[in-house]
């Protein structure tokens, strides 16, 4: 077993599979008992890394759970990986996966996101899961890799590689990840809440989707200016969501600006 191996045992794969040599298009990530320890979050259409890290950035932040790991899947999508300790069964990873979207990105239309496992995966449906990255796609030819964070947002036209991501790379950035621990899985579950929409945070669209808010600052949405002014200027707002909302906001005022005639 290579180094990368052993980084997908440790994080995603069943304790149950001990085989030495993993193909990555059919391991299984569904236990015989049908729980999993891997959730995956694919954005797609477009696979804009400016949504999706706002759940990278929350769930760090908000719900002080470890980081996840940030994928292409090799086709149409970003992915975020959530690594669990202790397997759960599909139905709550799957339930868990709506919270993240309904606390962090309520607004985004539901065909543009991928939550798996499917509630109703098993390990007779390893279909209904992710396929494990990296991996060579047959629909595209490309592969699927895992990406560091600074890179992500270069792949947001072209979520894939045109060839086999190294190994010894691949293993490097997932071994400076971490497990989600039990008890940390059961207080993040705790602060999410059920998945409403009275609970969620908004989402808002400034030239496609920027940051969220809570909902006492809500009332700004109105007036999308307003909005990234508040989150520009509000210390509690990450700092990179901030320089985002600079970013649009200048944007915004480039866009309105008289052409002068020749």
């Amino acid at each position: 077993m290579n180094r990368l191996q052993s980084e997908l045992h440790r994080l995603y794969l069943p304790r149950l599979q001990v085989h030495a040599d993993i193909d990555a298009q059919s391991s299984a990530l569904i236990e015989p008992s049908d729980r999993v320890r891997a959730m995956v979050m694919e954005l797609t259409r477009p696979p804009s890394w400016t949504v999706l890290s706002i759940v990278w950035h929350g769930v760090q932040t908000e719900l002080e759970l470890p980081a996840p790991a940030i994928a292409v899947s090799g086709i149409d999508g970003l992915q975020l990986w959530f690594s669990l300790a202790e397997p759960i069964s599909a139905s709550q990873a799957h339930a868990f996966l709506e919270r993240l979207q309904s606390r962090f990105l309520p607004d985004i239309e539901s065909g543009r996101m991928r939550l798996m496992p499917a509630s109703d995966a098993s390990a007779l449906h390893q279909e209904l899961h992710a396929s494990l990255v990296p991996a060579r796609q047959e629909q595209t030819g490309n592969w699927s890799a895992f990406v560091a964070p600074d890179l992500a947002p270069i792949f947001a036209d072209t979520p894939w590689l045109d060839v086999p991501p190294n190994e010894e790379g691949q293993a490097a950035l997932l071994c400076g990840l971490d497990v989600m621990k039990q008890a940390a899985f059961e207080a993040a579950l705790e602060k999410l809440g059920p998945s409403t929409p009275s609970t969620a945070v908004v989402a808002t669209n400034v030239d496609g989707p920027l940051t969220h808010e809570r909902p006492a600052t809500a009332a700004a949405a109105g007036d999308p200016k307003l909005f990234l002014l508040r989150i520009m200027n509000d210390d509690t707002v990450a700092l990179a969501l901030r320089i985002e909302a600079a970013k649009a906001l200048l944007q915004h005022s480039n866009d309105r600006r008289p052409q002068q005639s020749d």
